[in-house]
């Protein structure tokens, strides 16, 4: 299939890009490398540098491409940034989703997935939320999903495109940008690694469900292919398994610690220190995978102590 992946070179984007390949599929890139880089791409793989606000470059890229598949994962992805410029983040996560619906409908696409978000949604909870809990996002980013969405269902039933949304819960894994303010795992690892002080905001004790990065492009990949029932079906891609940050920031600096060990260095890795707690944070997010489960035969297979220990090495690999 000719597959469209918009954020295609970043982190998720561009893991789904590999396996697409690995699958026998033709993906092509729309990056406006804002965050996504060509280094994490194949020579081989078309990409288009878009920003997906603007819609006449867009066009153009569905005019040559003529996709039959659409994964849509560009996004602004930073909370903290949304509260700041919440104009801004409607701008990618709304009006560049709008184009991309539009130009998928006019192409005849047939399936689209669309990269959403169990955190932002659900809101503060303590035990793995179904997809049914009520939404209740407290930041202008969670306003945008929840929109993007609706904008989602809508078509789909509108225009007969099948449509999937994947409420994703906190994605780690290798490539992740270690330099903005999403992306724990991959600020904790390089600020450890070069023996730096990570900093936890707030008392560390807030909950998140981390999923390893191959598991969610898998589940991409059975998204798109998958014949279900419904034009829409939103579902949760996370491993119901809350972990502190407290203790991600303990495993990580073990992991670390064990890089250091290995190349002959001395001394201890800093543990974390705390600051300021961030606008926008939740106390405690979990999401329930039974329903992709059961509608795609899709589960978790790594493990958070395997996942970090790959992650937190292909950081030392490639430090400085």
């Amino acid at each position: 299939m000719r597959v469209l992946v918009t954020g295609g070179a970043g982190f998720i984007g561009s893991h789904i890009v590999d396996l697409l390949r690995a699958e026998g599929h033709a993906p092509v890139v729309v990056d406006d490398l804002s965050t996504g880089s060509r280094d994490n791409l194949s020579d081989s793989v078309p990409l288009h540098v878009v920003d997906i606000r603007d819609r006449a470059a867009l066009a153009e890229v569905f005019e040559q491409v003529r996709p039959q598949w659409v994964s849509h994962q560009a996004a602004q992805m930073s909370v903290s940034r949304s509260v700041r410029e919440p104009l801004f983040d409607a701008e990618v996560n709304v009006i560049g989703l709008l184009h991309v619906l539009e130009l998928s409908q006019q192409h005849g696409v047939e399936r689209f997935v669309f990269a959403s978000s169990g955190g932002v949604l659900y809101g503060d909870v303590f035990e793995p939320a179904p997809e049914d809990h009520p939404a209740a996002p407290i930041s202008p980013y969670g306003i945008t999903k929840r929109v993007g969405e609706d904008y989602l269902r809508f078509f789909a039933h509108e225009h007969g495109m099948k449509a999937v949304a994947l409420r994703y819960s906190n994605v780690y894994g290798p490539r992740q940008n270690p330099h903005g303010e999403a992306g724990v795992v991959a600020i904790f690892s390089k600020k450890m690694l070069a023996g730096e002080q990570a900093t936890i905001h707030g008392d560390g004790e807030h909950v998140r469900d981390y999923v390893y990065v191959d598991d969610v492009a898998r589940a991409n990949l059975l998204a798109l292919a998958a014949e279900l029932a419904e034009p829409f079906t939103a579902l949760n891609i996370g491993t119901g398994v809350g972990t502190t940050t407290n203790q991600l920031a303990a495993r990580i600096r073990e992991c670390c610690q064990s890089c250091w060990a290995d190349a002959g260095r001395d001394g201890e890795v800093p543990a974390a220190q705390h600051g300021p707690p961030r606008a926008g944070d939740l106390r405690s997010n979990l999401v329930s995978p039974k329903r992709a489960g059961q509608l795609l035969g899709w589960e978790p297979k790594t493990p958070l102590a395997e996942g970090l220990e790959r992650t937190v090495r292909w950081f030392w690999e490639r430090r400085g």
